[in-house]
């Protein structure tokens, strides 16, 4: 099957699998990310396919999502036939993407992690990432701010996996650090309008947050 055929499949399955999903991990989540590391792939000289069908991928098997261990993604490229070096190597992609905690180093080894990695984590930030943030708040059922309840930087991926902190504290955990954790030459360039705008968001938060309170500072 040509490569342009295997991605066709793999984005019609994948519309299909998260078409209902309500915690910002949407099919329109994914195809931002998709599309946007298509675009940042060709500028970086990454190899699109390989970046494509990560970008495609990445949520399957999210522990937010998922079961441990179903291995879905492993499973519908042994479906498509795609190659096992290449399976390996998307898989390799997909296991780089995520943040994992502030104290906790994800630092790709590849440039199309590189690639995936920066797409997934721009669509976090900005005021898509902020409408994400509170659709994953709600999803969890989280407050949305308490002023008595301090931002956490996790120092391992345990931790930040069991926090339920409030949703303001989830910029300061993680949103408002990707900026300097953006690999590309080009991401970074999108990254600093993004992160700016995310700035601006909380000065009027707190603004209005009982007309007293002040941003929060580590």
């Amino acid at each position: 099957m040509k490569k342009e055929h295997l991605i066709e499949k793999t984005a019609r399955y994948i519309q299909q699998e998260f078409s209902h999903e309500g915690s910002g991990h949407d099919w329109w989540h994914i195809h931002r990310v998709w599309q946007l590391a298509q675009w940042i792939a060709r500028r970086e000289g990454a190899n699109v396919f390989i970046v494509e069908m990560a970008a495609l991928l990445h949520d399957l098997d999210d522990w937010k999502l998922s079961q441990p261990n179903e291995a879905k993604a492993w499973k519908w490229m042994e479906q498509l036939g795609i190659p096992p070096n290449d399976q390996q190597t998307i898989q390799q992609v997909i296991d780089q993407v995520s943040f994992k905690g502030a104290g906790v180093d994800t630092t790709p080894d590849s440039l199309e992690a590189r690639v995936v990695q920066d797409a997934d984590r721009l669509d976090a930030m900005g005021a898509i990432g902020i409408a994400r943030t509170f659709a994953y708040g709600g999803h969890k059922n989280r407050l949305i701010y308490d002023p008595e309840e301090q931002p956490v930087l996790h120092d391992s991926f345990d931790a930040y996996q069991q926090s339920t902190g409030p949703t303001i504290n989830h910029f300061y955990e993680k949103l408002l650090l990707l900026k300097d954790r953006i690999n590309t030459a080009t991401g970074q360039k999108l990254a600093r309008q993004r992160h700016q705008f995310m700035e601006h968001y909380l000065e009027q938060f707190f603004r209005e947050w009982n007309n007293h309170e002040q941003p929060l500072t580590l």
